[in-house]
């Protein structure tokens, strides 16, 4: 009888856990722009909604734009987000591999402009 208690409890804790992360996130809606290949998808070890939550929790705000991209050698999930009443994006990387951030960085109108005119000469891999 303890044993069947104590596995009830056991079950009902883990359900509860689950069901708090599925909440977490689903309250961080989906960019409008999201670049995921599914060829970089594959060597990702963590998920891209894990990813966005760490980068939320970083960087409170909306996710204007999300990509998986190697840059400088790494998997990485990139994240522009508008953060909470401000008008500039920050970028906030996340490995793709261990879920640590890698980089978070402020971007201006300029030099968000010079960054997507610097990825339009970029050959399509």
């Amino acid at each position: 009888m303890k044993n069947a208690i104590k596995a009830a409890m056991i079950n009902l804790a883990l359900v509860t856990s689950l069901c708090g992360i599925a909440a977490a996130q689903a309250q961080i809606p989906v960019p409008k722009k999201s670049n995921i290949p599914a060829r970089l998808k594959k060597d990702a070890k963590i998920s891209v909604e894990q990813a966005r939550s760490t980068a939320v929790t970083k960087v409170p705000g909306d996710i204007q734009e999300e990509e998986l991209e190697n840059e400088h050698g790494r998997l990485v999930y990139s994240f522009d987000i508008r953060p909470v009443g401000q008008k500039d994006i920050t970028e906030v990387q996340v490995s793709a591999i261990d879920g640590s951030i890698v980089s978070v960085e402020k971007e201006d109108a300029a030099s968000e402009a010079k960054q997507k005119q610097q990825e339009a000469g970029k050959p399509k891999p």
